[in-house]
């Protein structure tokens, strides 16, 4: 059985000897979250490269809907650290990036051009937008990797929306996404085992896997990882099995559990540590968050018709 102290949600970190054809291959194959950092700045030009490496990323219509808000204050950089639920790697990072969502500037633009604009009510708009922040935050981390940074995402941030809005002077049009922690590693992080390629691609059309299938793939990607029973476990697990889907079932997981001698990593993923009966709260709270920033993207278009 596993000591939890030492113990990770992440999974299982491994080695390789592989052979790749060539670096970059060798890179986003070992990728793995950096969440230590030498107390060593960034050159300015080597920051200036893992950005210029973002804007570049593909982008739909080559509108770049997002901005950039880049933290290397210490003092900010602990406070997010906190809001961000006690990460002190955000602390010890030497640069922190929050990428953001942008209507604003390009609503501005249209106001300027005299040109019409809905970019803030169109729900299309909203699913392109959220790919292209994503797709530019990744290639700054797959640069910065590429340049002998470590990296880490905070995906956090959406516990205190508020808060940041507020830290960073967002004004309506703009809203946080994601955090990126970008400094030199202490240590070069082992990469997590991952699903297969024969689980998650699908030839032609989506394919059901046998049952037997998904439980081996599980299990060969988390393989002896087990967490250790203990009563206030158990309870807290079976507290959220009997909100979501009543005693019952309860009785059934903790059975399960009972039965096998462990908790096992979906277990804990959706019973410990992403609780299946929270993560469903706060869904209107954070459409009125959208909404106060001046997102309508989930509502009944009403054009505004200027005077």
């Amino acid at each position: 059985m596993h000591d939890h102290n030492r113990l990770s949600h992440h999974g299982v970190a491994e080695s390789s000897n592989r052979s790749y054809p060539n670096q970059t291959i060798k890179q986003l194959i070992n990728r793995a979250s950096c969440r230590s950092f030498l107390d060593k700045k960034i050159p300015p030009d080597v920051m200036q490269l893992v950005l210029e490496a973002g804007i570049h990323a593909p982008t739909g219509g080559n509108l770049q809907p997002y901005s950039i808000v880049k933290s290397e204050n210490k003092e900010t950089n602990k406070k997010l650290a906190k809001l961000c639920g006690e990460q002190p790697w955000i602390a010890d990072a030497p640069v922190n990036l929050l990428f953001c969502i942008d209507w604003r500037r390009l609503k501005r633009w249209a106001q300027l051009e005299i040109a019409p604009f809905t970019g803030t009510s169109a729900f299309r708009n909203f699913w392109i937008t959220f790919q292209d922040v994503i797709i530019c935050a990744q290639n700054i981390c797959t640069a910065a990797d590429s340049l002998g940074l470590g990296s880490v995402y905070i995906g956090t941030v959406l516990e205190c929306f508020p808060e940041l809005r507020g830290m960073f002077e967002l004004p309506a049009g703009v809203f946080p996404v994601v955090l990126l922690c970008i400094g030199y590693p202490k240590q070069r992080p082992l990469p997590r085992r991952k699903l297969g390629v024969d689980v998650i691609v699908h030839d032609g059309k989506y394919r059901e896997i046998e049952d037997r299938k998904i439980l081996k793939a599980y299990k060969q990607k988390y393989r002896s990882w087990k967490l250790e029973i203990t009563e206030e476990r158990l309870e807290r697990i079976a507290h959220v099995c009997r909100v979501v889907h009543g005693d019952r079932f309860a009785e059934k997981c903790i059975e399960k559990i009972r039965q096998q001698g462990y908790i096992s990593p979906v277990q804990h993923y959706f019973g410990l540590h992403y609780p299946a009966d929270l993560l469903p709260e706060g869904n209107d709270d954070y459409l009125r968050l959208m909404e106060e920033s001046g997102f309508h993207w989930f509502k009944k278009y009403t054009p505004l018709i200027a005077e």
